[in-house]
């Protein structure tokens, strides 16, 4: 028998080797650890705020509607179904209403359409009131936006820019001229170094019309206001 035979022959049991974590390892495990705690604490904050961010968006709107209908103090909530316009009390994820609004003998005096589309820096979502029997927009008014402070929050800061759209015709479409050169009732005089943010408020009114022009009644076949769900939606003080 050899030196190396009787070196490994009298050698005991072997120990198994322990192998020492990796930090990489240990670093994984605390990550996936801090954002599954996070994840739980987002999702807990988002349930608290929930009820209190809907009421603020709906106290928003209703505001809105009355700020593009003049004249307006009371609204219905509107839906396209089945060819017509119904009210409801209550919409869908997928149904997007539009809101009527009456005077306080419940007169009929104008909708408020909301429309969103793409800014210069991210989506606008805006509310503008539309006179069907003079085919006018007689109101227009923000509810979101992100574009650059200081020069396409203009859209809804600037006094002038926002008058365009007090008195708009809609017909044959609504166009943006460059600030000074307004001479038509169907254009809007562009806001000085915020143009692209101008065209998107115009474009989303024009691409929305064309949504929306074709399922309202003609002038004087208005859904009529429903006592009971206005009275409803008074005490209730809030707009889905």
């Amino acid at each position: 028998m050899t030196a190396e035979s009787e070196t490994v022959g009298s050698a005991g049991p072997q120990m198994p080797e322990i192998v020492p974590e990796s930090p990489t390892i240990r670093l994984v495990v605390t990550l996936a650890l801090a954002g599954l705690i996070s994840g739980i604490a987002i999702m807990g904050i988002y349930e608290v705020t929930l009820p209190t961010i809907t009421a603020n968006k709906a106290r928003v709107l209703r505001e809105g509607v009355f700020k593009v209908l003049p004249g307006a103090n009371r609204l219905q909530k509107l839906i396209y179904v089945d060819g017509d316009l119904a009210p409801t009390a209550d919409t869908r994820k997928d149904e997007q209403p539009i809101y009527a609004g009456y005077d306080m003998d419940g007169s009929f005096v104008g909708y408020a359409i909301p429309g969103a589309g793409p800014g210069f820096q991210d989506t606008i979502g805006l509310l503008y009131g539309f006179k069907p029997n003079t085919r006018q927009v007689i109101g227009m008014e923000v509810l979101e936006s992100k574009e650059t402070p200081g020069l396409g929050d203009k859209i809804y800061k600037d006094a002038e820019f926002v008058a365009n759209f007090r008195q708009l015709s809609i017909e044959p479409e609504i166009v943006t001229v460059k600030k000074g050169k307004k001479s038509a009732a169907n254009e809007v005089d562009a806001i000085t170094g915020a143009t692209i943010s101008s065209k998107a408020i115009v474009r989303i009114i024009n691409e929305t019309n064309d949504i929306w022009l074709s399922r309202l009644p003609e002038p004087g076949a208005e859904p009529p206001l429903l006592e009971v769900q206005t009275e409803a939606a008074e005490s209730a003080k809030t707009v889905d």
